[in-house]
């Protein structure tokens, strides 16, 4: 089994893969600084129900299933805290396994502040957000490249790189003929927001990193994920990940689930006609996993379209509402002003078939996991603050 360093790992997606990982069998190790804990206690922000510290999920973990999920709080825009997890410096004397520091044959990094909103909340958060995303992924290029050559770089992506393109969407690379001759090039980039742009930049750093120091790196550009609930997180509730229904974090399924339930009619902005690509959290962990055990080569940046369908916000819409009127809400819906600059109607047509090559098996948002949603936000209903799902950001 793998040592396998998760950076990011007390977010909303890297949590449960923490676990996952676990479950399997490899020795684990997760990274965060608490950003994301933070930011919501800062802007009065309250996730769907309480979550454990992560020394305290990884404790529990620990006791119900006899896995050690080592911990690390420090903020890796510090480059030395990020070389120390590649150089065995990091002191584990507190941990069951403390003599166990060996160098990770894969790294995750999830560790980036995630939401658009956010980066274009003020000029302060969105230097943040290009500040610390960048200089993370710079200082992990770095410290594998000195310390750890042939570790494998799994780094999360976003199809938001893309933009909404008049043609379709290839993964990652594009063939371009011109004036009579050819080459490959990444896929042109169009963003939409700063925290988008800064993933750009991500991108950009990972291919700098392949060709001139010959790292292994996988580029997974994923699509807003819904669901909360894993295999692993069945166990207690208390490992359960985040339930960010706001207009920060929270991404649109979970989002419209919980307007349903507490009464407020779904807000589409603008007309509706925005198509994205979206998968199931759980197929979020199969895409890892796979990333994991079928690595890139030596020398190349693979990019994996990580996606499993697409809808337009009001297909979202429709099927959220069928499902919320069966569970006996009276589910509206209303298109409210767009506060995004973005096409409300355009072409969209990604490729995504890389992941199911190796061994990937989609989870579809078919009317159980829609219905398995609103069974949980039911349960918390009385947690819900209303104030927190309309829009306070426009750009």
């Amino acid at each position: 089994m793998a040592n396998i360093l998760i950076l990011g790992g007390d977010g909303y997606l890297g949590w449960p893969t923490a676990m996952y990982l676990s479950s399997k069998g490899h020795e684990v190790t997760v990274v965060d600084n608490y950003f994301r804990r933070n930011a919501c206690l800062n802007l009065n922000i309250h996730p769907l129900y309480e979550n454990l510290n992560l020394i305290d999920r990884a404790r529990l973990w620990h006791e119900l299933t006899g896995k050690e999920i080592k911990v690390v709080i420090d903020d890796l825009s510090k480059s030395e805290v990020m070389n120390n997890l590649f150089n065995s410096k990091i002191d584990y004397s507190w941990a069951i396994n403390p003599n166990e520091k060996n160098i990770p044959q894969s790294v995750i990094h999830y560790a980036e502040q995630p939401s658009a909103p956010y980066s274009l909340m003020s000029q302060d958060k969105s230097e943040f957000t290009l500040l610390n995303n960048i200089s993370v992924t710079h200082n992990l290029i770095w410290s594998i490249k000195e310390y750890s050559p042939d570790t494998h770089l799994i780094k999360l992506g976003t199809m938001g790189e893309y933009g909404t393109p008049n043609i379709d969407i290839e993964e990652g690379w594009l063939n371009i003929n011109h004036n009579g001759r050819s080459d490959k090039f990444l896929y042109p980039r169009q963003a939409g927001s700063i925290y988008h742009t800064s993933k750009i930049m991500d991108t950009d750093l990972l291919w700098y990193a392949v060709r001139m120091w010959d790292l292994t790196v996988t580029d997974l550009m994923q699509g807003p994920v819904y669901g909360y609930k894993t295999d692993q997180s069945e166990i207690d509730e208390r490992l359960n990940t985040i339930f960010n229904y706001d207009d920060i974090f929270g991404t649109v399924i979970n989002r419209f689930v919980v307007q349903a339930v507490c009464g407020i009619p779904l807000t589409i902005y603008g007309k509706g006609g925005q198509t994205r690509g979206y998968l199931n959290i759980n197929d979020t962990l199969q895409c890892i996993d796979k990333a994991i055990e079928n690595p890139s080569k030596k020398g190349e940046l693979r990019i994996f379209n990580q996606i499993m369908e697409t809808f337009t916000v009001n297909e979202l819409a429709n099927k959220i509402q069928a499902i919320g009127n069966n569970h006996g809400h009276k589910v509206e819906v209303n298109n409210i002003s767009n506060p995004r600059k973005e096409l409300e109607n355009h072409y969209y047509n990604p490729t995504y078939q890389g992941l199911i090559d190796i061994g990937v098996t989609p989870h579809f948002l078919d009317d159980n996991a829609i219905a398995d949603l609103f069974k949980t936000v039911e349960k918390y209903k009385n947690n819900i603050l209303k104030e927190l799902i309309y829009p306070r950001v426009k750009w």
